[in-house]
């Protein structure tokens, strides 16, 4: 799958970005205030996954219920967490049936044909890599997209010093993710061990934080300061060796649009509530509801 998401293939995906980000801008730049949570950062990463995949854009909404199902809502209840698996489960036998029947040039269909070690796919890998696809394309971004926006509304000079260095927003990006880690995977035990000064059986299930990784004062200077222009920045926000995430590429891709058309056509925003904010929690961490007044540059081109 690495060849789907290699740097040079996500930028494919690019100029469908920023006419999405510019769409969605459309949609709320002349209401003068708008929840960049739920109105662009949420909106964006869906249907950019539905295109690799060669699914519908137009069932966004759904995705996003399915994923946060099955990452929030069913966080602490089985029953919940199994009923939207079972979702995307069902949905992927679906799609997968249909690119036997009528490929195209997606993931799905590039998977149907692929070999290992000189045999098919099993059919289980195709369906569960997909699935993983949507549940880990999805809310993650969404995440980083949003923490992004809320630390520039609430950081005027950043904010500010990007609209006028647009150049600068990559290196920004790798600095929003080192601050504020999107997600923490979990690992099983595989012996018994000790973890600092906590003893770890084997099956146990450890959760560590890449969020306190990326703030580690041995690692980084100024750990809690945000800089936006760190040069040294090592971070973990997608993990780290073979199980690094494959989909980083499009990920950072997708942030520095996100954030480039933003500022390019609402360079001025603050946080219209900072009481009202709300941000999800466990694995995953974003703002959800994200409510910002703005004035903007006119219409947008």
């Amino acid at each position: 799958m690495l060849p789907f998401f290699a740097p040079k293939a996500v930028e494919k995906y690019r100029e469908h970005t920023e006419e999405l980000c510019r769409t969605l801008i459309r949609g709320f730049i002349e209401d003068g205030r708008a929840d960049f949570a739920g109105e662009y950062a949420r909106q964006i990463p869906p249907r950019i996954i539905a295109a690799i995949l060669g699914i519908d854009p137009d069932m966004s909404d759904e995705f996003t219920t399915w994923v946060q199902g099955a990452l929030e809502l069913g966080l602490q209840d089985d029953e919940i967490r199994e009923h939207y698996a079972e979702i995307i489960r069902n949905f992927f036998v679906g799609e997968i049936k249909d690119r036997m029947e009528n490929p195209g040039d997606d993931l799905i269909s590039f998977l149907l044909g692929a070999e290992i070690d000189g045999q098919p796919v099993p059919m289980h890998v195709i369906r569960g890599n997909v699935g993983l696809m949507l549940i880990a394309g999805i809310d993650t971004t969404w995440s980083s997209i949003g923490s992004a926006l809320w630390h520039l509304a609430t950081h005027a000079d950043d904010r500010r010093r990007l609209v006028d260095e647009p150049e600068l927003i990559p290196t920004a990006v790798e600095e929003f993710l080192r601050a504020y880690s999107p997600v923490t995977m979990a690992r099983v035990a595989k012996h018994d061990t000790t973890l600092g000064n906590r003893e770890v059986n084997q099956g146990d299930r450890i959760l560590l934080t890449f969020p306190a990784a990326n703030r580690d004062p041995e690692v980084f200077e100024n750990p809690e300061e945000i800089i936006i222009d760190r040069q040294r920045n090592r971070h973990v926000a997608f993990g780290s060796g073979i199980h690094r995430c494959i989909g980083s590429n499009l990920a950072r891709m997708e942030m520095q649009v996100a954030i480039t058309e933003m500022l390019q056509q609402i360079p001025e925003f603050e946080i219209e509530d900072a009481a009202a904010v709300t941000w999800a929690g466990g694995q995953v961490r974003g703002p959800r509801y994200l409510p910002v007044t703005f004035s903007s540059r006119g219409s947008v081109s």
